[in-house]
């Protein structure tokens, strides 16, 4: 007797898990949605890895202006492109990608016009603008797009597309130069691949943190010279100036009142780089600006491109994060220890 073949087709997948902050300070709700569709110059990412960022907190918190709830927040994105919109050419399925802070531009404003996509007038953020990756599927405009090298794995690719970017670009658009000080205010998130950085381009790194017991994990780092800023024989501007004076402090920690602290620690010509963002101000008087012809400059983040570089340096030079794992359903959880301080160093979801 004949025996027929009854073909089993797999059902496909339509449904997400997803992340979401429902309103303004709401706590975070694990719901399902339709996975969604490219549209014209966009892709379609499967999410791998996404770090947690304390700027997560301006969509927790509702304190960037226009969010729109629900929200997706998630702007250190790792993942492949699993479909891509219509006008795509240049990015093909199946191809790593991540999404950082700079998540599109409008390429319209003046500063657009001018190649300076970095400080676009209506800068598109992941997780702010629109959702971002703490979901298993997300869509992105192909200029936020970042390649990933094979050599790095999702989760070590996710922090460097914040921290790391932020760190990497600060440093060297800083103007040190090979065998300067610079000092990395801070051995957290930010503060610890700034060590990293710094030591590979060759300065002498100055890490200041609080307590000694920082000074061993500064010099594994990549320090030459640790200074505790809770001793009570000098302070961290004494201590540099004991050293010659910093030409570059990178602030990573959010303190304005720590980073007030260590003006005078600047050598001549030297430059507060602050990266660490924090909403109260930083004290400094005409007269410290003046004497040394010091400069205070902030700085967010990079483009796309920036950020391929800052991989590409980490893949040449083994700079890598230090990482805490959470699964996308413990999110609440991954939040709490970024939020606590107490995380060693970067947070990172895994879908």
């Amino acid at each position: 007797m004949a025996t027929s073949r009854i073909a089993v087709v797999p059902m496909k997948v339509t449904q997400m898990k997803v992340a979401q902050v429902p309103k303004v300070g709401a706590d975070f709700q694990i719901v399902e949605r339709e996975i969604p569709k490219p549209g014209v110059g966009q892709v379609r990412i499967k999410v791998q890895a996404c770090g947690v960022c304390h700027s997560d907190v301006l969509t927790k918190e509702g304190a960037w202006p226009g969010i729109q709830y629900p929200r997706v927040p998630g702007h250190e994105v790792a993942g492949i492109i699993d479909e891509v919109g219509a006008g795509v050419s240049a990015w093909k399925e199946g191809q790593r990608v991540g999404v950082g802070w700079h998540g599109g531009q409008d390429n319209t404003c003046r500063e657009c016009r001018r190649g300076d996509f970095r400080n676009c007038r209506n800068l598109k953020i992941a997780g702010i603008s629109y959702d971002g990756g703490y979901q298993q599927y997300m869509v992105a405009p192909v200029e936020a797009l970042v390649a990933i090298p094979e050599s790095l794995s999702d989760v070590e690719a996710a922090p460097l597309l914040c921290a790391g970017i932020t760190t990497y670009n600060a440093l060297r658009h800083s103007g040190a130069l090979p065998g300067d000080l610079v000092a990395v205010q801070g051995i957290g998130g930010l503060g610890h691949l700034g060590i990293q950085f710094a030591n590979k381009f060759g300065y002498q790194v100055a890490a200041i943190g609080r307590g000694s017991e920082n000074a061993a994990l500064a010099k594994k780092l990549g320090a030459s010279v640790y200074i505790d800023s809770t001793s009570t024989t000098a302070t961290a501007a004494e201590a540099l100036q004991k050293l010659g004076g910093a030409r570059v402090i990178l602030a990573t920690a959010p303190s304005s009142k720590a980073m007030s602290a260590l003006i005078d620690g600047l050598g001549p010509n030297g430059k507060l780089m602050v990266i660490g963002a924090t909403f109260d101000p930083i004290e400094v008087t005409p007269v410290q600006l003046i004497s040394g012809s010091l400069t205070i400059q902030g700085w967010v983040a990079g483009t796309p491109a920036d950020s391929e570089d800052t991989l590409r340096f980490a893949e040449l030079t083994g700079v890598r994060p230090m990482i805490e794992t959470y699964p996308l359903e413990r999110v609440a959880e991954a939040y709490a220890r970024m939020m606590s301080g107490k995380a060693q160093f970067r947070v990172v979801l895994t879908m």
